[in-house]
């Protein structure tokens, strides 16, 4: 089975174009996830206008503790293991589903959605609370991207975000849950097919994703939070942000927060 346990990234590339996916357990520290599930609590104080599911990568360019944790080094190493030593950051966002009633998410292909060019790009899926079938957690369909980008609806399900794709060449019989620790990381391909049930249990769903782009990946339009985590820049390909400073009582103290002043 494409599944790993961190450090052990050997073969990760090799399963990941086969199937279009891995998994790699134990990456975030407990420490790390303790954090990140204050600071969701934390943004979700701040904006009480947002849903769970949508705390999105508009809010990453001004906050610390989102950058110090995208660009953590067990999670760099993952990415460079597949886009290469030339680490770039496009996107990430906390997907959480709610007791009872977190949305789902439709079958879809990310790469849809996204201004990049060329379409190499990875999506590391990162849980901080448990995440299983009971709670509404990510389903894949192994080798689903091989068949190419596909047409989405222009409509939403209220009950789901993102649009679904063309069901004719959905194949519902071969999804697989991708059932998760707290810490571990699921990692897949813009063109996999993927999505998730709504939550009806009684606990929360917390979790999210991050993109990596290798730094001759170009982004297309004005985007809000472009960073180079790894290695060197790519001239005429992106403009990076400076990372953001912390400044206490603005942002969320975290550990290590002193080196971020």
């Amino acid at each position: 089975m494409n599944e790993y346990t961190f450090p052990d990234l050997q073969g990760i590339s090799t399963d990941y174009d086969r199937d279009g996916f891995v998994i790699v357990r134990h990456v975030l520290e407990a420490g790390l996830v303790l954090e990140l599930d204050r600071h969701i609590d934390w943004l979700m104080d701040r904006h009480p206008e947002l849903q769970p599911e949508g705390l999105g990568h508009w809010l990453i360019a001004d906050d610390p503790f989102w950058v110090r944790f995208l660009s953590d080094p067990h999670l760099l190493n993952v990415a460079e293991a597949l886009v290469g030593s030339h680490v770039a950051f496009f996107a990430a966002d906390y997907i959480c589903k709610q007791p009872e009633k977190g949305k789902g998410v439709q079958w879809h292909q990310d790469g849809h959605y996204w201004p990049l060019e060329p379409m190499e790009v990875i999506t590391i899926w990162f849980a901080v609370t448990q995440s299983v079938r009971a709670n509404g957690c990510v389903r894949m369909i192994p080798g689903s991207h091989r068949l190419g980008l596909q047409k989405h609806a222009s409509k939403r399900d209220e009950n789901h975000i993102l649009n679904q794709v063309d069901p004719a060449v959905l194949d519902e019989s071969k999804a697989i849950d991708i059932e998760l620790e707290p810490g571990d990381i699921s990692v897949h391909h813009p063109l996999l097919l993927h999505g998730s049930k709504p939550n009806t249990s009684t606990r929360w769903r917390r979790g999210g994703s991050i993109q990596y782009i290798p730094a001759t990946t170009r982004v297309a339009q004005d985007w809000p939070c472009v960073f180079l985590f790894r290695g060197a820049p790519v001239e005429g390909i992106n403009t990076y942000r400076p990372f953001p400073r912390y400044v206490e009582g603005e942002h969320m103290a975290f550990e290590g927060c002193g080196a971020w002043r």
